[in-house]
């Protein structure tokens, strides 16, 4: 498996958790983006490419299967000494569109904005800036390359504000309501939460197309087993 860094922690709980019920099979699993990943696949050098958005329609016209494993939210945090709980959806495009520049403007310090966001080729920036209809608008301040990278940075950072995969959500930072609803798997699931996203683990031709190792991989995440870990890590399953 290659791609997206969003995907890390479900990847690496899959991989462990298949290798111990298959002590003869090696699963190897890297993180170095979406695009990177849909490309490996593409390309042959991969069996699953992880991808934390939908598949382009370019990438489909080249055989490769959008098989979507799980529901994940795009969660928006900031640092923990902002006063601001609560952004809409307009004061967030407001924000990233460089519009919006000073907290004191949304009801919190009269601090600057420092609008942290993904590297370009990152699943998760393409999905926030497309729910948002912000493709090549945003103003980013600091372009990071890991969901890691986006947390560290929002937790240390006076006046910052970030965006995250679901599933890595610590205290170490603050996490915004958007349209008053909390990033959660209940609101997400009921579609009152703005911000979600597809994880994909797409394919060169159908899933009954790839080896045997392969289909055994999704026969697991499709079993009741299976969509227990997709929510231990935060997810939701997609079926």
């Amino acid at each position: 498996m290659v791609g997206s860094t969003s995907m890390e922690k479900f990847a690496t709980a899959l991989s462990e958790v298949f290798m111990e019920k298959y002590p003869s099979v090696t699963v190897q699993a890297e993180f170095v983006g979406s695009g990177a990943g849909i490309e490996a696949v593409t390309n042959g050098s991969a069996d699953i490419g992880n991808s934390s958005r939908n598949l382009k329609d370019e990438e489909k016209a080249k055989g490769v299967v959008e098989n979507i494993v799980a529901i994940d939210g795009i969660a928006v945090v900031s640092d923990p000494a902002n006063a601001v709980d609560n952004l809409t959806k307009d004061q967030l495009i407001s924000i990233y569109n460089g519009t919006t520049t000073i907290w004191k403007d949304l009801g919190g310090a009269d601090q600057p904005i420092v609008v942290i966001g993904r590297e370009s080729g990152s699943g998760t920036r393409t999905a926030f800036e497309e729910l948002l209809k912000l493709e090549d608008a945003c103003k980013y301040s600091n372009e990071l390359d890991s969901t890691g990278a986006v947390m560290a940075k929002a937790a240390s950072t006076p006046g910052a504000i970030g965006y995250v995969s679901l599933d890595v959500l610590d205290d170490t930072v603050k996490t915004l309501k958007l349209e008053d609803k909390e990033p959660t798997p209940e609101n997400i699931k009921a579609g009152s939460y703005i911000l979600s996203r597809p994880f994909v683990m797409a394919t060169k031709g159908e899933v009954s197309e790839q080896s045997d190792l392969v289909k055994a991989l999704f026969d697991y995440i499709h079993s009741d087993e299976g969509k227990e870990l997709v929510k231990a890590v935060g997810l939701i399953p997609a079926n």
